[in-house]
């Protein structure tokens, strides 16, 4: 049998799920320090972060690894992960790059909306599935705040890849607010998916 990777007990792609929390905490700080080489920092961070979101889960199926563990920490260091941008984008002056506080309000209250109803369904000893939106809503999450972050990064740019990256992800282009306002629909449609799927649950029916 393949030797199969291990850290103090902790499987490989959970490992890689627990290191998104660390890169969460470095883009944290990262953040903290405006201009570069902050931003830049915070880039680089959150981008790879984000990338870990598809390798913890493709490994863990891959490998044969899928744990309960595993099932707890992956959304929830997507949510931090997603949640601590969102909140630093609301702090910025309004510009393009800027989320409007009722947005990241609503992505907040969302995951905890969908937390609560999975811990009803487990506790009335059902699963609540996963809604394909969900991951969609995730990926234009993610492409909002990259694309903020290569402006912050790359604003003052004027040529080269640096200038290439700036004209992409100027706010007054198209991906970020189009990344942006399709965000917060599927946020409110997989929320509402959500919500029907368990109205047997909320109803005391279950």
């Amino acid at each position: 049998m393949p030797c199969i990777p291990h850290i103090r007990g902790v499987n490989l792609p959970n490992a890689i799920t627990l290191s998104r929390l660390v890169l969460t905490g470095i883009f944290v700080a990262a953040v903290g320090f405006p201009e570069n080489p902050g931003y830049a920092i915070a880039l680089v961070t959150f981008s790879v972060a984000a990338a870990t979101d598809w390798l913890d889960g493709y490994l863990a199926r891959k490998m044969g690894l899928v744990t309960p563990l595993g099932k707890l920490l992956d959304p929830l260091a997507d949510k931090i992960l997603v949640c601590a941008a969102f909140v630093f984008f609301s702090a910025q002056p309004t510009g393009g790059y800027h989320s409007p506080v009722w947005v990241t309000a609503l992505i907040i209250a969302r995951e905890f909306l969908v937390t609560g109803l999975r811990q009803i369904a487990v506790e009335a000893g059902q699963v609540l599935a996963a809604d394909r939106l969900g991951k969609w809503k995730t990926t234009f999450q993610l492409i909002f705040c990259i694309t903020g972050l290569v402006w912050l990064t790359f604003e003052n740019s004027r040529g080269g890849l640096g200038g290439l990256l700036r004209g992409l992800a100027d706010p007054a282009g198209w991906l970020m607010p189009l990344s942006l306002w399709t965000a917060v629909a599927l946020t409110l449609i997989s929320g509402a998916n959500y919500v029907w799927a368990s109205r047997n649950l909320l109803k005391g029916g279950a």
